[in-house]
């Protein structure tokens, strides 16, 4: 799998993934901020999940339908926590991930959601 992490949810994960094998671009790396859309967009050509923190993708691709290479969206917590989240859900939702699904973490709930259209 390659991710895609976007600036708020850190370098410390994007080194996190990368320590574990996996392939990981990070969002900095394409200079100033490109905002939601241009990186959700973006995502389907990198071949990478993106991963972040923000509610903004969220209703890119559950209200306004934008195509997607899946999505993991975890809460607004410590660094820390966000590497043990990234863990849980690479380890019990790996298929979905792989199948570029929509992966939501709020509190102590996962929603994974494969019904959104997939570029």
């Amino acid at each position: 799998m390659r991710f895609l992490v976007d600036r708020c949810a850190g370098r410390l994960l994007a080194n996190w993934l990368r320590g574990r094998g996996y392939d990981v671009v990070e969002a900095l790396e394409f200079g100033a901020d490109p905002g939601d859309a241009a990186l959700l967009e973006r995502a389907p050509a990198d071949d990478g999940i993106p991963v972040m923190i923000d509610t903004d993708f969220g209703g890119l691709v559950h209200e306004r339908w934008m195509p997607h290479a899946g999505l993991v969206r975890l809460p607004d917590v410590p660094a820390e926590r966000r590497m043990v989240l990234m863990r849980e859900l690479i380890e019990r939702h790996r298929p979905a991930l792989e199948t570029r699904a929509v992966v939501t973490v709020r509190g102590d709930r996962v929603r994974v959601s494969r019904r959104f259209p997939v570029s």
